[in-house]
């Protein structure tokens, strides 16, 4: 089956998102369903992956907090914010998880690209990071992307989230991915005047060339 392409224009709850994704992922598994990529915005929430410290959660009533089966720490989703959520069957595509996490970094690499944004990879800490030194100073680098998945029977699901234009102060309420000594950056923050239908056309003009279909 080609790979689906699903677009959320209002926000969706975080709850019934992970609904969706599991009996999408179940469908997948049995041969009843597509490949699909989502992308969608959710309302402002915090969610917790496996690794989540109770003490990087600062603000706990800023908003509802979700426990997550993802990997990964503490994270904020909201408006701003394009989420793409990645159902995969990996047993057609290897079963190599690592590869797959690859896939996702390399995937966001190249969207970012296209509006000559240079995001890099840190082998010591998750997601696409903006060497931001020149404009703020020696050693100054900051995360525009998070990435968090899960792997259910060998088909992914959970995935990236890029920012566009979030309210970087509700990055305030936690420590983002358990990282202290870095910021949160976003495409609007860096000066581009991106919208959500750019980067939306991005993102689908790159995967082709990460995951085929």
């Amino acid at each position: 089956m080609a790979l689906d392409w699903r677009i959320s224009d209002e926000p969706v709850d975080y709850d019934d998102a992970v609904a969706f994704m599991e009996d999408r992922v179940a469908r997948i598994h049995a041969g009843e369903a597509a490949e699909l990529i989502w992308l969608l915005q959710h309302p402002s929430l915090y969610t917790a992956g496996t690794s989540a410290r109770a003490a990087d959660l600062l603000d706990p009533e800023r908003f509802p907090v979700h426990r997550s089966g993802r990997g990964g720490e503490y994270t904020y989703h909201g408006p701003g914010q394009r989420v793409a959520y990645v159902m995969l069957d990996l047993t057609r595509r290897g079963r190599d998880v690592r590869r797959f996490v690859d896939d996702l970094e390399c995937w966001v690499i190249k969207a970012l690209a296209r509006f000559n944004i240079k995001g890099e990879r840190r082998p010591d800490r998750v997601g696409i990071w903006v060497d931001r030194s020149a404009a703020l100073g020696a050693g100054r680098e900051d995360k525009i992307a998070a990435i968090g998945v899960r792997v259910r029977r060998w088909v992914t699901y959970h995935g990236i989230a890029i920012n566009l234009d979030p309210d970087l102060s509700h990055f305030d309420g936690i420590v983002p991915c358990g990282i202290h000594e870095h910021g949160v950056t976003s495409l609007v923050d860096l000066g581009l005047p991106v919208t959500l239908a750019d980067l939306d056309l991005a993102l689908q003009a790159t995967a082709g060339e990460v995951f085929g279909d």
